[in-house]
């Protein structure tokens, strides 16, 4: 069987330039490659999420990412003018909330409970 070894998520928006914004608020910095129409944020090792211009597909786009430090990437998206759901908890410590892009895009940050001390 053939491995397969990087991941490249795809979330497809109307105008890319006017997404920019918005995805370098999420991330905290500007992308780390352009691609001919593709702007790429590497997340890991060999994971990416990908914003490329795709105005035909917008805005169905769904997209969990695990964070650490939820609240500073919240706070930085509500200083950018962008919105986020309300944040939960699940019975297992997770935080969660959900922001969307300008097109609509979910991209969901889920952020672990500290790990407890032995």
């Amino acid at each position: 069987m053939a491995s397969m070894t990087h991941l490249y998520a795809v979330l497809p928006v109307t105008d890319l330039e006017a997404s920019l914004g918005w995805y370098t608020a999420l991330f905290g910095r500007p992308a780390d490659e352009v691609v001919g129409e593709e702007t790429m944020w590497r997340v890991d090792e060999a994971a990416w999420v990908v914003v490329a211009a795709h105005p035909d597909r917008a805005g169905g786009g769904i997209l969990t990412l695990g964070v650490t430090g939820l609240d500073r990437i919240l706070a930085r998206l509500t200083a950018h003018g962008a919105g986020h759901e309300p944040v939960e908890t699940y019975g297992n410590g997770v935080r969660h909330a959900v922001a969307r892009d300008p097109d609509g895009n979910s991209v969901s940050l889920a952020e672990a409970p500290p790990a407890e001390s032995p």
